[in-house]
């Protein structure tokens, strides 16, 4: 995407409390932090949409959103992209509930490249269970979802997810245990059902 923002090389070794400062009186700032963070809030909305358009899209208008309020931006000691994914958060939530037809967190090109790396012989064992995993993330509510993504694609700490979802630490630490469980159980069922089609082998 065209960056809109005009950037100075002067603002690369600068912090982001430093630029953030700076961005409530100066655009040319703010256009540091857009290039520091475009990537991340890109790839957060395009795994969230599914598709190009309606992340670029979006992804616009998070930084837009961002701009129109940095000024009133404070920092409560968690880090400043936090709040970009805050409002990428939202702008998403307000985007899928006005789809007539929801899509699902877009995870497979991450795991498909992920496997890329990995010796072809292992290859056709993972593959069926990705397939599986894929399938009961899938079945999982949003929410949930949303918590994988930001923990193990993301990689961000619970503090900073709990900031992003509106939810304290702590919750965020129990959303995340009961998710493991019911991925667990939904995984264990799965592969119950497989077995009981197969007798001493024998497709039954």
């Amino acid at each position: 995407m065209r960056n809109f923002f005009a950037r100075r090389d002067s603002y690369d070794d600068l912090d982001d409390s430093e630029l953030v400062a700076l961005a409530k009186a100066d655009n040319q700032a703010f256009g540091e932090l857009y290039s520091r963070y475009l990537k991340k809030i890109y790839s957060y909305v395009y795994r969230r949409t599914g598709n190009t358009h309606d992340a670029e899209d979006l992804t616009a208008k998070v930084f837009m959103r961002a701009l129109a309020h940095i000024g009133a931006y404070e920092d409560r000691g968690l880090p400043f992209q936090a709040w970009l994914y805050r409002i990428a958060h939202n702008i998403v939530a307000n985007w899928r509930r006005d789809q007539s037809k929801h899509k699902i967190i877009a995870l497979d090109d991450y795991v498909a490249r992920s496997l890329q790396s990995e010796a072809p012989e292992r290859l056709a064992q993972e593959s069926e269970e990705t397939t599986q995993l894929m399938a009961a993330v899938r079945r999982l509510p949003e929410d949930r979802q949303q918590l994988l993504l930001l923990k193990f694609i993301e990689q961000m700490p619970n503090a900073e997810i709990g900031a992003i979802m509106g939810r304290t630490e702590g919750a965020v630490k129990s959303l995340y245990h009961r998710t493991l469980l019911a991925l667990r159980d939904d995984l264990r069922l799965l592969s119950d059902s497989a077995s009981e089609r197969y007798i001493d082998g024998t497709k039954v």
